[in-house]
């Protein structure tokens, strides 16, 4: 008989997070457990009350109060589970700042930066030593997060780097737009690009000390690109939206990846889309990109 399984998902009260979380309490087993976490503590009991009474909700589940900009907080949380149930299973990094374009990039830069980058370098750090063998770790990115999105300049700055490197490119970001010299040094206004950029590079740094280890135990460390998600986050953003796929849809490719039980070991670290590898070194720099925001 398997051991019951502890899963996390970060950012889940609404949109993804939500169908995230609602998934895994369908597919995993009545002695498993999802914890569902987000800042707001009325909005996580209320979400993980709704989905424990769900038509199909088979595992446990828990809300539980997560702030993921207090790095603290996700360390003592991980050692929490590592002292109650050994370890983590599943961890689902979800976590996003909502930003609207008529918002300046710039006056939401340090709100945006902590949520999706320093909350994703803390998770990396905190989880990856208590996730268990077989177990998956997955950053919820984007296809924005490849290296041809960034001007040339910026590349040296995460191809390759570690994660320690990753962290002081972002933050050597946040300094730059706060001293409003981001442009000149070829960083784009729109946040989003260089913050994916990141997410993935910080995955890929860490998967890379870990990869022989992980691949022999069948673990997955990895960004995942969900695809263009009918969510309020990122309506505003475009005005063609009818390739967008509601949150249980975009869900389901994600969870797949995480009940895959015959790990390719291409995957391995990797962003991946609907089961393929996207090129690292891929993309280009829109064009329209910064027309899309405020400075």
């Amino acid at each position: 008989m398997n051991a019951p399984r502890t899963a996390l998902v970060t950012g889940a009260n609404q949109g993804l997070g939500r169908a995230l979380a609602e998934g895994l309490a369908a597919r995993l087993n009545p002695d498993d457990l999802v914890l569902l976490t987000g800042r707001d503590q009325r909005r996580v009991t209320d979400a993980a009350r709704e989905v424990s009474h769900l038509p199909g909700t088979r595992a446990r589940v828990e809300g539980r109060l997560l702030d993921v900009t207090d790095t603290d907080a996700i360390g003592r949380l991980a050692d929490e589970l590592r002292g109650r149930y050994g370890g983590v299973d599943i961890v689902l990094s979800n976590a996003v700042s909502r930003l609207l374009p008529h918002e300046s990039q710039a006056e939401r830069a340090d709100e945006f930066i902590d949520v999706s980058n320093t909350a994703t370098h803390a998770v990396l750090r905190s989880f990856g030593p208590v996730l268990r063998p077989g177990g998956r770790l997955l950053v919820i990115a984007s296809s924005l997060g490849t290296l041809g999105h960034l001007d040339p300049r910026l590349h040296q700055r995460f191809d390759g780097a570690s994660l320690d490197q990753v962290e002081y490119a972002v933050e050597s970001w946040r300094t730059a737009i706060h001293h409003n010299t981001a442009a000149e040094a070829g960083w784009p206004r729109w946040l989003n690009v260089p913050s994916k950029v990141a997410q993935v590079a910080a995955v890929r740094a860490v998967a890379a000390a870990r990869r022989e280890h992980d691949l022999a135990t069948g673990t997955l460390i990895a960004s995942v690109c969900p695809g263009m998600v009918d969510t309020a986050t990122s309506r505003p953003w475009f005005d063609d939206y009818r390739q967008a796929r509601p949150p249980a849809e975009a869900a389901r490719a994600v969870l797949d990846l995480v009940f895959t039980e015959r790990l390719d070991p291409a995957l391995y670290g990797e962003l991946i889309r609907f089961g393929t590898v996207l090129d690292w070194h891929g993309g280009s720099p829109p064009e329209e990109q910064d027309r899309m925001v405020r400075p």
